[in-house]
């Protein structure tokens, strides 16, 4: 037994000899690894050892240069393999070569890896002279701070906090259970401690506590879920699998709409809410734009017949809810039109009446408009999606009542990812819908963006319900777990009932107040750890 020891002791030894000896080119390595940790692959083991090794080499820098120097390679290689989805993009765009999004993805990377090298400086400015544990606090606090800063500076990217490698099987929460105390920036501080811990213990050889925190850690990703509550409002989500290359095709409005309205009709008398994709309906659905504007569409220049012809679909009983475009429109030269347009989601009731709207207000940069576009627009820039005319960001987070469909808050596709911002903390709905458009998001993009849904459920006590154009599309009870799904690049639908919520967790109320205080637990506990081990 000794002599296993002794070897696993020196492989250990050797790799950490390795690792110092060419630092810059080790972090690269540990921020691929984390990234593995991320859906589809979710190896979250690996991701645990490559942030502790991350962690232990910050630890180990002999500067301040060199400690950002190591977070931002961390980060690049980290960000690079997390976002390629990202050059899917670019194939389903006329504007750009697509191979410019095999540089795009490195070149936001590029952006997104200052924020861990932020939280490599902080943690070696406030903690180099303690022991690794004292360290790993401190810059587990600095990774809070961190992720909290990414989800909102320069309109903020939130996508692949180091807290989604912890979500579990579908069937169960996983780690990510304590969201509802937590919140997901302030579980990846707590995450990357963790880790940097873990590699304490193999470093000091204490094996019974590693061995403890090992079964810890698998017990937490594997616990059961168990059964959860059965709700009362009837539901039909449908996913019809509109492929990213043919859902703009005018040609193809028809049976596009065809193939939909075949997946809702209903099988059971009775009421029921319809939930359709973003990008569900090919027609307008309002009156008062200009005519050249309906010419084009499924139901002709008629917005009221087209609503007529969805409600005769859904049934008399029913209630539609549906991504759709809506046109803002001006006066340009003195004449009429679009100037502006909305994400929205629109309600329809079995009478084809219009009942409800909401406007997506975390819009995409390039996709759903350009920055600057008076500059970059005549350097050949352009948005990612078809269109001219940018989409304007509607207010925020609203809940709509429907009655006996309940109360339903709204988060239209990338909207999904940003963590205390998807539901109104004033008039809390029931459940979220979350309609989304994820066949331009490659292999990689849909499951992590399932993922990043199911945390939002978690931490907020809320059910949500995922409709999609091409998959995942997915029930989500309040505990994160996924009742049922439909998977990629499959026409079908899910009849069911929609999951009760949870009573408002913690998060749920205090919202990002609950992130730094988690930020400062943290860092108080490093200045304690320091305090009693100097190094």
């Amino acid at each position: 037994m000794a002599s296993k020891d002794q070897s696993a002791i020196g492989v250990f030894q050797r790799a950490g000899g390795l690792a110092l000896r060419h630092p810059n080119w080790s972090v690269l390595a540990c921020g691929l690894g984390a990234a593995c940790g991320f859906p589809p692959l979710h190896l979250w083991p690996l991701a645990l050892l490559a942030m502790g090794g991350f962690v232990a080499l910050v630890w180990r820098s002999d500067t301040w240069r060199s400690a950002f120097l190591r977070g931002w390679l961390f980060g690049l290689a980290h960000f690079t393999l997390t976002d390629n989805w990202i050059a899917t993009a670019f194939t389903y765009q006329a504007e750009m070569p697509a191979i410019l999004g095999w540089a795009a993805v490195p070149l936001l990377s590029l952006y997104l890896a200052i924020f861990p090298a932020i939280a490599a400086l902080v943690a070696w400015l406030a903690a180099r002279k303690g022991t690794l544990p004292g360290f790993a606090l401190a810059l587990g606090a600095g990774w809070v701070l961190a992720e909290w800063l990414r989800s909102w500076v320069f309109s903020g990217y939130s996508w692949g906090p180091f807290s989604l490698a912890l979500v579990g099987p579908w069937d169960r929460a996983g780690l990510a259970a304590v969201l509802p105390w937590f919140g997901t920036y302030a579980l990846s501080g707590v995450a990357v401690t963790a880790a940097g811990l873990v590699i304490w213990l193999l470093r000091e050889r204490r094996w019974i506590a590693l061995g403890a925190s090992v079964l810890a850690l698998t017990a937490g990703m594997l616990w059961p879920a168990g059964n959860g509550a059965q709700g009362t409002v009837n539901l039909t989500l449908v996913q019809p699998n509109l492929r990213q290359d043919e859902i703009d095709d005018p040609s193809r409005f028809e049976s596009q709409f065809a193939t939909i309205a075949s997946l809702s009709l209903p099988r059971e008398p009775g009421p029921r809410l319809v939930l359709w994709p973003e990008s569900g309906v090919p027609d307008y659905l309002r009156e008062g734009y200009p005519q050249r504007y309906y010419t084009q569409m499924t139901a002709g220049a008629d917005p009221a017949f087209a609503r007529r012809q969805i409600a005769q679909v859904i049934g008399a009983d029913s209630l539609l809810l549906t991504g759709a475009v809506d046109l803002e429109i001006g006066t340009e030269d003195g004449r009429e039109q679009a100037v502006g347009a909305y994400n929205s989601v629109t309600a329809l009731d079995g009478r084809g009446a219009l009942v409800g709207h909401y406007a997506k207000s975390h819009l995409v940069p390039y996709g759903e408009y350009l920055p600057l576009r008076g500059l970059l627009e005549p350097l050949g820039a352009s948005r990612l999606v078809a269109g001219s005319i940018d989409f304007i960001a509607g207010p925020g987070p609203r809940t709509l009542d429907f009655g006996m469909h309940g109360k339903a808050g709204m988060q239209i596709c990338y909207e999904i990812v940003f963590s205390g911002e998807v539901a109104d903390r004033a008039n809390r709905p029931d459940y979220i819908f979350n309609p989304s458009n994820d066949g331009w998001f490659g292999s990689w993009g849909p499951p992590q963006h399932l993922g990043q849904a199911r945390m939002r459920a978690i931490e907020e006590g809320l059910p949500v319900l995922r409709s999609t154009t091409t998959g995942i599309s997915a029930i989500i009870d309040a505990r994160g777990v996924v009742r049922d799904h439909i998977g990629m690049n499959t026409a079908d639908r899910m009849d069911t009932v929609i999951p009760p919520p949870l009573p408002p967790t913690l998060f749920a109320r205090l919202g990002h107040w609950l992130t730094l205080a988690w930020a400062l637990v943290l860092f108080g506990a490093s200045l304690v750890v320091m305090r009693r081990t100097p190094r």
